[in-house]
């Protein structure tokens, strides 16, 4: 644990702390909208989740020879990660545009 210094580690881990409550938060919005799709971003987020902790381990472990696959998940984490949250976005914006494309009503007259 000698690796990173202690301002370095209350940034890791208050960065993954961070991004759990996010999750959480993004989800329970999910829910009071009843749209599924910022569901779908939480759910999105969960391979960065698993970056950042593998990153946190690695270096927990004065970044151990023994532990480099690690570093090759945590890269393929961010790279999934990537693409899920690109996807997840596209479905919020592909949900949204179907709620302000939608037939407006006509307005009665009072007449």
């Amino acid at each position: 644990m000698h690796t990173l210094s202690i301002p370095t580690w209350i940034i890791h881990v208050s960065s993954v702390i961070e991004w759990i409550v996010a999750i959480w938060l993004i989800w329970t919005y999910g829910e009071l909208t009843n749209n599924r799709s910022w569901w779908g971003l939480s759910l999105a987020m969960l391979p960065a989740l698993v970056s950042a902790m593998c990153a946190c381990t690695w270096h927990y472990f004065d970044n151990a020879e023994s532990l480099e696959w690690m570093v090759t998940l945590q890269a393929t984490m961010t790279l999934v990660g990537n693409f899920t949250l690109w996807a997840a976005a596209y479905l919020i914006w592909r949900s949204t545009k179907s709620v302000n494309t939608a037939e407006p009503k006509p307005i009665k007259s009072e007449q």
